[in-house]
């Protein structure tokens, strides 16, 4: 619709602007050499030895890079595999509402039972409804920090509370998605990483799409226990045996002069920017913590719902949202739309214009 109707895509979550010249160029450099062919299946040996350095350089982890990283087809692909090999037939897998699109289909696909559990209204866990939906066959329970679509992030209390009620059902692993892990603002982001008694359990999902703004690259990575690793990869083998070579062998040499730390900050001065632009008009901004999303409250604007709203946003003013009710199982309701500001400021100030109009 957005194409359609030529509005400001502020909707799906891709950057508009350029990605880093010097990461082109050590693209451009290793699409002459002879590497287009099959590499390892876990990914190539370099790159995940780069791997393990950032996450113990970001984490102070210590990971196995041969045997507890795996590379994969962006984050998506990482999920996917995760998911049909740790869940069985008639198991239950929680995730927390509102959710990211990707991890109910493969739990389906299992023959596996999705169990969605609200999140309180601030988009916080509820950690008295996620108890109560644990039983004995819960296999799996899906995290989200940063969290899409709200840019909220988690902290150290739920991490308690979280370990304990995986004290109390030894058998339940964590898929810890991630992908957000490096731009966040005021916050420091608390990552499964830091947790020694969720080390054994967890699968971490990361995404070099998300942190490098490449998300056409379509590239991310897992790390877990060997154990556990070496159940995803007999997934991943049958679903892309290997990710592309130019791709791992241009983020091995752009990883080590890539400034992780800036990444933040980056997104944080965009985020800015777009509250700023939007000061004076109706919309309330809620907390946006991490990821490059806006969460934004029109109710002061009008009482339709988000899908209505949205679209009249869309055609009526030229700005294209993503509603929020499709990310909750029974479509609930907030009056909340998700804005992306990973757009050059171009992009911002013209949608914040029209975004002022109503």
């Amino acid at each position: 619709m957005a194409q359609q109707h030529h509005a400001i895509n502020l909707a799906q979550g891709f950057p508009n602007f350029p990605i880093d010249p010097l990461l082109k160029d050590i693209t451009a450099k290793w699409a002459k050499e002879e590497i287009h062919q099959y590499l390892p299946m876990s990914g190539y040996p370099p790159l995940l030895e780069k791997v393990a350095m950032l996450t113990f350089k970001s984490y102070q982890r210590k990971i196995n890079a041969t045997t507890e990283v795996l590379i994969t087809a962006g984050a998506t692909e990482g999920i996917f595999a995760t998911i049909q090999a740790l869940v069985g037939k008639n198991e239950e897998v929680i995730i927390l509402d509102p959710s990211y699109d990707c991890y109910e289909t493969p739990i389906l696909l299992c023959n596996a039972k999705p169990i969605r559990v609200k999140m309180n209204d601030d988009f916080t866990p509820n950690w008295s409804a996620i108890s109560n939906a644990m039983n004995e066959r819960t296999r799996l329970i899906i995290t989200n920090n940063p969290h899409n679509p709200s840019g909220r992030m988690w902290n150290e209390d739920d991490f308690l509370e979280l370990e304990k009620l995986l004290d109390i059902f030894p058998k339940v692993l964590l898929l810890s998605d991630e992908v957000y892990e490096y731009i966040t603002f005021e916050k420091n982001h608390i990552s499964a990483h830091h947790r020694p008694k969720l080390l054994e359990k967890s699968v971490v999902v990361s995404s070099f799409g998300k942190s490098f703004h490449i998300t056409g690259w379509k590239i991310g990575y897992l790390i877990a226990p060997d154990f556990i690793i070496s159940e995803i990869k007999k997934v991943h083998q049958f679903l892309v045996f290997s990710v592309n070579s130019i791709a791992q062998f241009a983020l091995n040499d752009y990883l080590d002069v890539a400034d992780i730390a800036a990444i933040g900050n980056f997104y944080k001065k965009k985020r800015d920017h777009f509250a700023n632009l939007l000061k004076g008009s109706q919309f309330e901004l809620l907390p946006c913590e991490g990821t490059y999303f806006q969460t934004a409250n029109y109710s002061a604007i009008s009482n339709e719902n988000d899908l209505q709203f949205s679209q009249k946003l869309l055609v009526a003013y030229g700005v294209a949202a993503i509603p929020f009710s499709p990310f909750f199982e029974h479509g609930t309701e907030q009056k909340c739309i998700r804005f992306c500001f990973a757009k050059n400021n171009e992009t911002l100030e013209k949608a914040a214009q029209l975004l002022h109009q109503l």
